[in-house]
């Protein structure tokens, strides 16, 4: 192995896995003081389970060891009734606004019935997105669900340009605010992460503007064009990736090498990484 790639996480060419190449002998890296050992670590492997209603996780260590589960609802039910609600709700203006046209003249009744599609169209997202459950994220010690170490909440039902998500410790206390700005999704996707006073924590980048392009156009394109992000300080320093597996099943990577002091909370980057896949839709 060559010296420049000691530390580093590589792939196995034989059978795939992600594996730590070896490193300059030395004493092993003490647990940090406070810190849970679930998210005491560099790497976190992500997969979700499929054929669930919820949106599921199995966190595993980089040795393939359990570490943690994760569960985001969806509330199918509740969401088609919203959807059915919002459809009536955007008929019923649709018929009002068309009487009201037939009763303005011949001036404005043509106006009102060319605004009548979209403004019928706005009462239905409103009211569908009005009623539909919010999403949030609960992070637990194993699948029992007995201990709940981490949550993220969805902050709004309603959001046009911007959606935002708090990340609540074990105690309930908020330690970072995720935040998406969709205008800023349109040429290259990214998440914003800060502290609870709005101070910048960092950033969730996708990877190549050119490539970002290119899934604008040809979507996926069968799993080779995969949606991965890199992780960067204030700074616009690179301190870690999340990258998506090109398996049958959703498997996730999130590798946080790059800061191998660990200055970065590891509870809100798991919390960043599980947003970046169930918020985005990958």
């Amino acid at each position: 192995m060559r010296a420049e790639y000691a530390g580093r996480l590589l792939e196995c060419p034989v059978c795939r896995r992600r594996l730590r190449a070896g490193g300059v002998p030395g004493a092993p890296r003490l647990p940090a003081v406070g810190v849970d050992p679930a998210f005491d670590r560099d790497v976190f492997l992500l997969r979700e389970r499929v054929l669930t209603i919820r949106s599921k996780y199995e966190v595993w260590a980089e040795d393939g060891t359990p570490i943690l589960y994760v569960e985001r609802p969806t509330y199918p039910v509740r969401t088609l009734l919203a959807y059915v609600l919002g459809i009536v709700v955007g008929l019923v203006a649709f018929g009002w606004l068309g009487r009201a046209a037939e009763a303005t003249g011949p001036f404005a009744g043509p106006l009102m019935v060319v605004l009548a599609v979209p403004l019928a169209f706005f009462a239905f997202v409103v009211v569908s997105m009005s009623l539909r459950p919010l999403r949030h994220v609960t992070v637990y010690r194993d699948e029992s669900r007995t201990e709940p170490l981490l949550r993220v909440l969805q902050d709004q039902r309603v959001a046009f340009l911007t959606r935002t998500y708090t990340v609540l410790a074990k105690t309930g206390e908020p330690i970072a605010r995720l935040r998406k700005t969709y205008l800023d999704n349109i040429v290259r996707k990214r998440w914003y992460v800060e502290a609870p006073d709005g101070q910048r924590l960092g950033m969730a980048l996708e990877d190549s503007i050119v490539l970002s392009l290119l899934r604008r156009i040809l979507g996926t394109f069968f799993g080779v064009l995969r949606t991965n992000f890199i992780l960067l300080r204030p700074t616009d320093e690179v301190f870690g990736e999340f990258n998506r597996k090109f398996t049958l099943l959703d498997r996730y990577v999130l590798d946080l090498s790059l800061d191998p002091h660990r200055t970065v909370d590891r509870r809100i980057t798991l919390a960043l990484g599980v947003m970046l896949d169930t918020g985005e839709r990958r």
